[in-house]
Parts: structure tokens; sequence; C-alpha cells
């Protein structure tokens, strides 16, 4: 800005001057005269603002200067500091570990005088022991010595108990063992006879108890069912319309239900007769709709058949899921559901399989309860164990394989499986809920009233009863009694004593249950008695 101001005036005066000298020299010198002033005002410029810098250099080098030396200042007093508390540390660390190196040595020296001591005394035992042995080792000698002498007594008196007795050695062990065996036998029967009757007592007490408690949480109302089943009818003119025109209603009805309708002089009422419950129950329920309709004709039974079988699949269902909500079971394969409703419709020597299941689910979980075992798994195992009744009319093979192939395809655990298949005792039981299964089982089947048998069956099981008791050697009479649940053994006093009364016994219950197949126990009562009989004249 300087430079270009003094460029201006000179140019104004040489102006001014006009025409004093020539044109050419005045462009020459004007501009170099503005350059020169341009420069030299550049110049002072730029050294004033070096002059600026350097003092504002100079101030910020102070600055940092005293910064630094506060910073060191202060970096010294906190290492000292540090340096001061790493001694302290380091000399606490060296009196803790000087303390504990003194105690480990105290320790290891009262170690070191214990071991002298054992030392000490291990020495003076092992001179007892070496002194001891030299002891018995003579004692041995003598034993030896006078067992030697013994013997030769001993040979000396065999020769001569020979002579006298007139029998060898051998034959007198011979008749010494039979003498010893007899007498043992008897002492064994004697024993044996005692610890059976505590130990009945015992296991009777006990088995009272838990049957007891497990039987009166669990009453179970029975109904006897029959494999026929009545409809009332208003009047006996709906039988010829039940028959139909050349009987093709009635044959409509048998061809849709898979029942035998049986229409005789009976008033008021025809009969369906069918092995298979369930048909039964929708031939029934499908009469009573028609009778209620009216209309009786080939068409209308298919349907009502039809309408009839849904119901009653529907009924079979609902009763499966309401047997398992009512027992708390949950889980279960739906095909097993439909099972358990279809025992609904199922009898056992006129038993409801049901309502038997149900009874065998409630006894097994309190007999487990009673044991201290996992009552949810024993109440399944009993509910499920005669599932295979509900197919056993239409697969091949006992129920109790049938229902443990459907427990193993539906997924249940092994223990049920294995409670379904051996409940009968077709194979072993492989754990205790199925021993449990079994005794719920015979509870249930043979409470009084539970079950029907026929006369010759009944018979024919108390006879063979009877018959095999009989079999035995020393046997008088056998009486059945009981329905078969016990039966009384009378032996002869001259051919059993007391004490093989025991062994007889025994042998009679384990032929009974080798050879025969009945529901729950049977008890083998032997009596055998003396008696004297004389006469006052």
């Amino acid at each position: 800005m300087l430079g270009t101001g003094h460029s201006i005036a000179f140019l104004e005066l040489a102006a001014s001057n006009g025409a004093a000298e020539g044109n050419t020299m005045l462009y020459i010198l004007l501009p170099l005269g503005g350059l020169l002033l341009g420069v030299v005002a550049t110049l002072l410029y730029y050294r004033a603002l070096k002059r600026g810098a350097e003092s504002e250099a100079r101030r910020l080098i102070e600055d940092a200067k005293r910064d630094a030396e506060s910073f060191r200042v202060d970096a010294k007093l906190k290492v000292n500091e540090e340096a001061k508390q790493i001694r302290d540390d380091l000399e606490k660390e060296r009196k803790e570990f000087n303390g504990e190196v003194k105690e480990r040595k105290n320790r290891l020296r009262g170690k070191e005088d214990d071991l002298e001591s054992k030392a000490k005394l291990l020495i003076k035992n092992e001179r007892a022991i070496m002194e001891s042995e030299k002891r018995i080792q003579a004692k041995q000698r003598r034993l030896e010595k006078q067992e030697e002498v013994l013997q030769e007594k001993i040979d000396e008196e065999d020769k001569l108990l020979q002579k006298v007795a007139k029998m060898s050695r051998s034959e007198a062990e011979t008749r010494l063992m039979v003498r010893i065996e007899e007498e043992t036998k008897r002492e064994a029967g004697a024993r044996v006879m005692k610890v059976q009757e505590r130990l009945k007592d015992e296991v009777d007490k006990l088995t009272q108890e838990i049957l007891t408690t497990s039987i009166q949480r669990c009453a179970v109302s029975y109904t006897s069912d029959s494999l026929v089943s009545t409809v009332d009818l208003p009047n006996d003119d709906m039988k010829g319309r039940i028959i139909g025109r050349e009987g093709r209603n009635i044959r409509a009805i048998e061809k849709a239900t898979g029942v035998d309708v049986i229409v005789d002089d009976t008033p008021g009422v025809i009969v369906v007769s069918c092995f298979d419950n369930v048909r039964r129950e929708i031939a029934r329920r499908a009469l009573e709709k028609l009778i209620l309709d009216g209309r009786i004709h080939p068409s209308r039974i298919e349907e009502l058949v039809a309408q009839t079988k849904k119901e009653v699949d529907d009924d079979i269902r609902e009763t499966g899921k309401k047997t398992l909500m009512d027992l708390h079971i949950h889980n279960v394969h739906n095909k097993i559901v439909n099972l358990l409703g279809r025992l609904k419709y199922r009898t056992s020597y006129g038993q409801n399989v049901l309502k038997h299941s149900i009874e065998v689910s409630y006894l097994s979980a309190a007999i487990a309860g009673e044991l201290k075992l996992n009552g949810k798994l024993a109440k399944r195992c009993g509910l499920l164990h005669d599932i295979g009744k509900a197919l056993d009319h239409e697969l091949e093979g006992g129920h109790p394989q049938i229902g443990a192939d459907v427990a193993r395809r539906c997924g249940e655990r092994k223990e049920v499986e294995n409670s379904i298949a051996s409940h009968h005792e077709d194979v072993p039981a492989e754990s205790i809920y199925a021993v449990i299964a079994q005794v719920a089982d015979a509870i249930s089947a043979a409470r009084p009233g539970a079950r029907r048998e026929t006369m010759e069956k009944y018979i024919k099981r108390l006879t063979r009863l009877e018959g095999v008791a009989q079999e035995f050697e020393g046997v008088d009479h056998a009486y059945a009694i009981q329905a078969g649940r016990e039966v009384r053994v009378i032996v002869d006093a001259k051919k059993v004593d007391d004490e093989n009364t025991v062994h007889v016994c025994r042998d009679i219950a384990k032929k009974i249950e080798e050879e025969l197949s009945y529901p729950g126990e049977v008890r083998v009562t032997l009596i055998r008695e003396k008696r004297v009989v004389d006469y006052a004249r």
C-alpha cells in the first residue's frame, strides 16, 4: 500500500513538470520507482512480522519451560511416593514370609521329633515281634511233636475200636454221617419252622398294612356285563317293522353293524348279540334311534348306523381323555387314548376292563407310595396293563404281548412296556413297577364279586388243586376251600414227622406255583395230628 501511494504522488509530480523531459524517460522511471518502493515496503512489513513472531515464540518457550519444570517436580514427588509405598509393601511381605518360614520350620521340627519317636517305637515293636515269632516257632515245634504222639495214640485206638466193633473206619464214618445228616435235617426243619413263623408274622403284618392302606383308598363299583343287549320295544308290532318285508330290514341292520339281531317270542324286547361290545353298542343305539324315528328301511338304517358309529367313536375318545384327566396322566399317544375308551365296552369274566384298569392304577400308585417309589409311573403301568384287550379279538396273540407292542410303538417307557408284557408272567418282570402291577392286578381280580367263572372251570380248578396236594407221599386228604384260595392238607402222622411238615408244605406250594394258574395267591395249610384213643371200662 505504501509503495502504491508514492507511485501515484510521483506520477502527479511528473505530470506537473510537463514536457520538460521526454515521454520515453518518464515511462521507464515511473514503473521502476514504484516497483522499488513496493519492494522496500514489503521488506519492512515482513521484518515487523518476524519480530512479533520471535517475541511470541520466546514467550511460548518460557511457558513450556515453566510447565515442564512443574511437571518434573510433580512427577518426582509421585515417583518418590510410589517408591516409598513399594518399599513398605515389600517390607510387609518380607515380614510375612519370614513369619511363615519360621512357622514351617517349627512344624517340620515337630514332625521330625514325631518321626524319631515313631521310629524308636517301631524298632521296639520289631524286636518284640521277632521275640514273639521265636516263641511261636518253639510252641509250634512242641505242638507238632504232640500231634505226632496223639496221632499214634489215635491210630492205636482206631485199631482197638475196629477189633471191638468189628467195623472198618469208613463204615463207621458212613453211619456217623448218616446219623448227623438226619439230626441236622430235623434241626434245620425246626429252625426253618421257627424262622418262617417269625417272618410270616412280620410279613403278614407289613402286607396287611400296605394292602389295607392301598385298598381303602380305592373303592370301585362293579357291574357284570354279558355278550348280549336288549332293546325295549313300544309294542310287539315293532318287531315286524324291524324284520321288514322278507327280512330286508333286519338283514340291513346285521350287515351294517356286524351283530346278530334275535327276534323271538319274548314280549316287548329284541336281543342284540355280538362278541365285540363296541359293535353291539352301536347296534343298540341305532335300533333305539330307529324305533324313535319310526322310518325303518335300509337306506335310513345305513344313515343312522353311520351317525351312531361317529357318536360312539366320539364317546370312546372322550372316555379315554376323561379317564386320563381323572388319573392326572399326561403325554399319552392318541391311539392309546382311543384304546382306553374302547375298554369301556370290554369285559373279562363279567368285570368291566376299564374300571378294572382304573382300580389297578389306583392300587399301583398306593402301593408305590407306601414303598417310597414313583407313584405316577406306577399309576401309568397299572392303567395300561390290560390295554391289549381292546385289540385281542382283532390281532393274533395274547393281550399282554399285543399291549406291549402298542406301548412300544406309541413311545411308552420301558417300565410300562415290561409291566404290560409281564403282568401274566409271560415274560420276566424287569422292574419293581412290573411286580407292583402284577400285585395290583391280582388284588383287583381276586376281590370277591369282581369276576365270574363258569361252574365247570371252577370245579376243574378246585379238583386240580386238591389233586396236586394228594400226589405227595404221606398225604391222606386235601380240601380246597375259600373258592380255591386255600388248600387244607392232612398228613399221616406215622409217615410225616413234625420237622418234615415244613418241607412237605413248601414242596406242595412250589408245585402249585409251577403247574397251576390262578389269581392272587393260594394258601397251603398242612395239618399233622396224632390221636390216641383208649377206653375206660
